[in-house]
């Protein structure tokens, strides 16, 4: 995997992936930016939160679920008044939504990308990071 970050000037950045898609990131303004784009640990949090949903939706998709909508609420704190300001803990609330989606295969899809297979969200557990997991579903009316 391999990427690029360029310097925009100011605090800005844009970084252009592997695959060749770009994205913005800069600074409020007490920090030298112009709000133009996500700030960079922002840019953490919603990897592993796409990291994670793409997870989930793959996994019930496997298990033949008809799920329609999935997306995952985000809380996470940092470290206060130290630097480096790591993030110490992540909430990730998924709500999963579907037609006769069974509530067993949504917590167990969302286990298994905890425990298994979120490259994200696994790396930060082992580097310390509390990352809790909860869901919810919401059936589809047929």
């Amino acid at each position: 995997m391999k990427a690029v970050v360029r310097w925009q000037g100011n605090v800005c950045f844009e970084a252009e992936s592997g695959t060749g898609h770009r994205l913005i990131m800069d600074g409020p303004p007490d920090h030298g930016g112009q709000n133009r784009g996500a700030r960079p640990m922002e840019t953490i949090l919603i990897g592993v939160g796409g990291c994670a949903s793409f997870d989930v939706v793959h996994i019930l998709k496997k298990s033949r679920q008809d799920v329609t909508g999935c997306y995952c609420e985000m809380d996470a704190e940092r470290a206060d008044d130290e630097v480096p300001a790591v993030f110490t803990r992540i909430s990730m609330h998924f709500v999963v939504r579907g037609r006769n989606l069974k509530e067993a295969q949504v917590k167990r899809a969302v286990e298994l990308s905890a425990e298994k297979y979120c490259s994200g969200s696994i790396m930060l557990a082992r580097a310390g990071v509390q990352i809790e997991h909860s869901y919810r579903v919401e059936q589809d009316d047929e």
